[in-house]
């Protein structure tokens, strides 16, 4: 993965080009850290070679998951890095388009770029953060926190 800090103020923002290969979710949690950025969000677009999406089944509280075995492009993708204790963590949601047009979407788990990803990172106030919800069982932000 390159980056480009595009600008410094006010908010610092970030192009970040994930290459062939690239696992999504990992690079941006260490870019993240090696960053300092308590919170950010981004959006991107590009193509994976395989991804993991997720549906939360709320009975279960925990997520199901959905193989992307296949060449897919990114339509959409937005979430957001927020410290979940003192680590980043990302959420992110996916709409991924198939050859034959039709889309798959939902929580991305995991996913493996091929050829390119382009993400836009903008770093947020630096009171977002994520805390444990007993009733979910997961790490949601809290604006209070």
């Amino acid at each position: 993965m390159k980056s480009k800090m595009l600008n410094q103020a006010p908010e610092r923002t970030f192009a970040l080009i994930f290459e062939k290969g690239d696992a999504v979710v990992p690079l941006l949690e260490a870019f993240a850290r090696e960053q300092g950025l308590d919170a950010s969000r981004f959006s991107a677009i590009g193509a994976f070679e395989r991804a993991d999406l997720g549906y939360f089944v709320w009975e279960k509280k925990d997520y199901e998951r959905i193989p992307v075995d296949e060449q897919v492009e990114v339509l959409s993708l937005n979430g957001d890095i927020a410290l979940d204790g003192e680590e980043p963590k990302v959420h992110a949601h996916a709409v991924l388009g198939r050859r034959d047009g039709s889309t798959v979407g939902g929580h991305l788990l995991q996913a493996t770029v091929r050829p390119t990803l382009e993400v836009l990172l903008i770093e947020s106030p630096g009171y977002l953060r994520k805390t444990c919800n007993r009733e979910t069982g997961l790490a949601l932000i809290d604006v209070d926190a």
